[in-house]
């Protein structure tokens, strides 16, 4: 049997960009989905899926995360003496959240990147294979994606991939994996990824998305990308590099993932996340429904 997954890294340290001015004093990561920070939906996802070890990689401006998963007795003890005991058992809720998930966290130091966090983060994590997701994707599925992760790698042994189906049209948007073989229920041996492709060009009808279970050999690559970027000190850092020349000598997979995934990272996807999640609530999706019909009404008239 592989290693049991246990620990898991979170890379919170970008700047959300995409997202100004919305980002410029509140993180990306603290913006809400629902009734809950974004941060929260991954936190929660992992804790689900039976981590209990979590490092966030932030970097200077993050500390409303550390705040809002740190313990604050005396904002449940006023709300308790105000006779608001379900607000108390919220806030003690999220606390206990980060307990079981243990989260630690870490100040992101060398190259941009998305490899650099990984690399970051991987003096926690030893010889032990680890699940990286980042924290601005929100999955709604019956069996959450990190779990989905974890029993592809449970029959593997390698480093896996979350995948989704892509329409051909959309290949420009992501890294599109080269499949050698399909060996049922969404599992995918793969021999590399190609960065956002022409469709006419795209070597198969799937899109990498958040989501990696990343073992120590991709660590290492990690660490030889990091060694020739400070000797040149050009380019950045990324995950995906790794997993590709990884991939070129050792088995990789990707599971394709069952559910639905909702990025948050730019306004229009981040906009179409807060109205899922709003229309799938029992007491905001009924309003949500009747104040589209009635604005299509108006507009009809």
């Amino acid at each position: 049997m592989p290693p049991t997954i246990r620990r898991a890294v979170i890379p919170a340290a970008g700047l959300g960009s995409r997202l100004l001015p919305l980002t410029k004093a509140t993180p990306k990561e603290m913006l809400p989905v629902g009734d809950k920070p974004v941060i929260e939906h991954t936190v929660r996802e992992l804790v689900d899926s039976g981590i209990t070890d979590i490092t966030i990689v932030v970097s200077g401006g993050k500390s409303l995360i550390q705040d809002h998963f740190r313990p604050n007795p005396a904002l449940v003890a006023q709300l308790r003496a105000d006779g608001k005991e379900a607000y108390a058992d919220a806030v003690e809720e999220v606390a206990e959240l980060a307990r079981r998930g243990h989260i630690t966290y870490l100040d992101q130091h060398g190259p941009y990147g998305n490899g650099t966090p990984v690399l970051n983060a991987a003096r926690n994590v030893g010889d032990e294979p680890v699940l990286v997701l980042w924290p601005d994707d929100v999955f709604v599925a019956g069996v959450p994606r990190a779990q989905q992760l974890i029993r592809a790698y449970e029959q593997t042994a390698c480093p896996v991939l979350a995948l989704l189906p892509m329409d051909p049209v959309d290949s420009q948007r992501y890294g599109v994996p080269i499949v050698k073989e399909d060996l049922g229920d969404g599992l995918l041996r793969i021999t590399g990824l190609v960065e956002k492709p022409q469709p006419s060009d795209a070597p198969s009808s799937y899109a990498a998305i958040g989501g990696y279970v990343v073992t120590p050999g991709i660590i290492d690559e990690l660490r030889e990308q990091t060694r020739r970027w400070y000797e040149r000190q050009e380019g950045e850092i990324y995950l995906t590099d790794a997993l590709n020349a990884y991939a070129a000598t050792r088995a990789v997979y990707g599971q394709v993932i069952q559910g639905r995934w909702y990025d948050t990272g730019n306004p229009a996807d981040y906009l179409v996340a807060q109205m899922a999640s709003a229309l799938a609530h029992p007491e905001y999706g009924p309003i949500l429904r009747g104040l589209v019909r009635d604005l299509d009404g108006g507009g009809a008239g």
